[in-house]
């Protein structure tokens, strides 16, 4: 889910979006032509999903960004696939622009699974060993030739967005120790080795659970090449405080790794919260949520000591 708030280029009715990706299909791809089109209800604010027959989803882009992604999505995730221990996205087919979409669009094979419930995780300790397992497949994977991540920038160069979001919602959150704790994050050393894959957005809605264990990880518009603690969002993001330790220890994350990771899911959040508080509930809980599970581990002391 990429930050920055962006209009979309055709009509959002949910209705209308599923006229529109009937006519799309029966002329682009007549062999799935006369298929059921469910729209699936989700949080995104960069793609809007339709179940196509049983199998299959449409996923239509929201704006030009998720629209770029989908180029990357196609030649790469075939190719991680067979690396990574749950299953992703496997693209079925390229749309091409249309009237009534300018952009192009893709159908992926239909995954099953629910998204983590954060707070009522079933298994959590189990989860953060199955978190843990797929960032480390991923960043083990052979960079050569990858794009940059969308997340790709040292966590430095996000100050001044992160400190006018700080500024913006004073006295939605407590800004005061919010700053603290974001101060506390540039002292860390910066990543200093080579860049390596990873998914960028490791959020709830990004992944899929069966049975409390992770199932699949979607959702790849951030994929690319940059530093590891990038993906250590997701100990915030999804995990409660006390299978933390657990997902930390199977990843080996030193002490400036683990900072930056705070760091990054600190400013991740509070920029959602500055532009969905107000348009978008479940994305504004969720940063919420984040920057409440970032400042008590400030309060306890637990920034960047091991526990």
């Amino acid at each position: 889910m990429h930050t920055a708030a962006s209009q979309p280029s055709h009509d959002t009715d949910p209705a209308t979006r599923a006229a529109l990706v009937r006519r799309l299909v029966a002329a682009q791809f007549p062999q799935w032509a006369g298929l059921p089109v469910v729209r699936v209800g989700t949080a995104g604010t960069a793609n809007a999903m339709y179940r196509l027959g049983e199998d299959m989803v449409v996923r239509l882009p929201l704006t030009a960004g998720a629209a770029d992604d989908i180029e990357k999505e196609h030649r790469w995730l075939p190719r991680l696939a067979p690396l990574l221990p749950v299953a992703i996205p496997v693209p079925l087919g390229r749309g091409t622009p249309d009237e009534g979409l300018p952009r192009p669009w893709s159908v992926y094979r239909w995954l099953d699974g629910e998204p983590p419930a954060v707070g009522h995780l079933a298994e959590p300790g189990a989860l953060a060993e199955d978190l843990a397992e797929f960032v480390t497949a991923l960043r083990d994977i052979d960079p050569a030739d990858g794009p940059p991540s969308y997340r790709a920038e040292h966590l430095a160069t996000r100050d001044a967005v992160t400190r006018a979001a700080l500024a913006e919602l004073r006295g939605v959150v407590d800004t005061n120790t919010a700053t603290a704790a974001w101060d506390a994050a540039l002292l860390a050393p910066a990543w200093s080795g080579p860049p390596v894959w990873i998914h960028a957005d490791l959020q709830p809605g990004n992944m899929l659970l069966a049975e409390g264990r992770l199932s699949a990880v979607i959702d790849f518009g951030c994929l690319g090449l940059g530093e590891p603690a990038v993906d250590l969002i997701v100990a915030w993001y999804v995990l409660p405080a006390a299978a933390r330790a657990a997902f930390r220890a199977r990843l080996d994350a030193d002490d400036a790794t683990w900072a930056r990771g705070r760091g990054w899911a600190l400013s991740i959040a509070l920029l959602e919260l500055q532009a969905y508080r107000d348009s978008n509930p479940v994305m504004a809980t969720h940063a919420r949520h984040v920057i409440h599970e970032v400042l008590a581990d400030e309060a306890h002391g637990t920034g960047s000591a091991r526990g």
